[in-house]
């Protein structure tokens, strides 16, 4: 079984939202094997095609440039390529992060772009899990997992490729606990 550990971001705006469609503008995953021990990674930024423009709150919380998204493939595109790396066809994967919010905005996404979305079926809500794991009231954010599990956070907060990767870490260490 591989595990795909992925995160993404989406267009976000403070406040006063000026269309009620996100959409993804980075995807980042890792792919981990049965020991939980991550093979091979994916990162790549994606252009928005609603709202093209980055608000200022977006590119803040993110780190993520409008020349990034500016110089980056339609969804279309990048999806297929997401795909092909997840290796869809082998049908021996689980998508795997932390909420439900990533696979909201993967089926949102493929749905604004008349992509296929079956194959995003397959979903673990780390978040939820590792709340049920650790006997937690609520759910908690990743960055606040990542201390309560004395782990370091590796990267930037809220890049996809670094919240992928320190999900990742929560997902090795209870690997024989998740219900998927």
């Amino acid at each position: 079984m591989n595990f795909i550990v992925f995160d993404l971001e989406a267009t976000c705006w403070n406040g006063h939202q000026i269309s009620e469609t996100q959409e993804i503008i980075e995807i980042g995953a890792v792919l981990m094997n049965n020991y939980g021990e991550i093979e091979k990674d994916f990162s790549e930024f994606v252009q928005p095609f609603v709202n093209p423009t980055l608000s200022a709150y977006c590119r803040e919380l993110t780190s993520i440039t409008q020349k990034d998204v500016n110089r980056a493939r339609s969804f279309p595109d990048v999806i297929e390529d997401f795909k092909d790396w997840v290796n869809i066809l082998n049908d021996d994967y689980v998508l795997c992060s932390w909420g439900k919010f990533d696979k909201k905005m993967l089926i949102n996404d493929c749905l604004l772009h008349n992509c296929e979305i079956e194959w995003i079926d397959k979903h673990l809500n780390i978040k939820r899990q590792y709340a049920e794991v650790k006997k937690l009231k609520k759910e908690i954010g990743l960055k606040w997992a990542i201390a309560k599990e004395e782990f370091e956070f590796e990267g930037i907060q809220h890049r996809a490729i670094y919240d992928a990767i320190n999900t990742a870490k929560i997902f090795a260490r209870y690997l024989d606990e998740w219900s998927y």
